[in-house]
């Protein structure tokens, strides 16, 4: 029997208890809802990931979470797209994004990292910038000093009120782009951001 074809849902933060609740774990947050919504259980380990296998509209995906700390996502993810057969163009990466304002969620179907240290990694292991990318706003600090103890830091009262509609927004973006296609996701999407 062939394998399925597979789409691989990641996201990207850091493993621990300690990162757990951080703005930069946000991709970690987005896989742990729609594991949950979509019944897929994260119960396996392979290549450093941390993964679980389902169907999202039809489509059989891959859930992960790769548990080498966000600056070396990248040759985990690798590694485990090529034992299943993935295409980057079958990848979906969510993941934070100091450059939009917090609760802004925003999709890129290629270009550069733009400062994201586990997108730089991606890039780097993979060899290409063209996969998905689900941005999830996180809020720049105002200054360039303060990135990493920002996203490092757990959210503020404010955010915390409104961190799970947006946890759900940013899943039901990624269940948009496997049932509608990336075009009408983007559109559907950007015109709610």
């Amino acid at each position: 029997m062939r394998e399925p074809d597979y789409y691989m849902l990641a996201g990207l933060g850091n493993p621990g208890e300690e990162y757990r609740a951080t703005r930069h774990n946000i991709g970690f947050m987005v896989i742990d809802h729609i594991a949950d919504r979509f019944s897929l259980a994260i119960d396996r380990t392979k290549y450093d990931v941390n993964y679980g296998k389902g169907e999202i509209s039809g489509k059989q995906v891959i859930a992960a979470k790769p548990l080498s700390f966000m600056n070396n996502s990248g040759p985990p993810l690798r590694r485990l797209a090529q034992y299943f057969r993935i295409s980057c163009k079958k990848m979906l990466v969510v993941h934070d994004d100091i450059d939009l304002a917090y609760g802004r969620i925003k999709i890129k179907t290629k270009g550069g990292h733009g400062g994201h240290k586990g997108v730089k990694s991606i890039i780097d292991a993979f060899e290409t910038d063209e996969f998905i990318r689900v941005r999830v706003g996180i809020d720049h600090p105002g200054s360039k000093e303060e990135v990493v103890d920002h996203v490092l830091s757990g959210f503020t009262d404010d955010e915390r009120q409104q961190l799970d509609r947006l946890i759900s927004r940013a899943g039901e973006t990624v269940a948009q782009i496997l049932q509608n296609g990336i075009e009408k996701a983007i559109g559907m999407i950007h015109g709610l951001s």
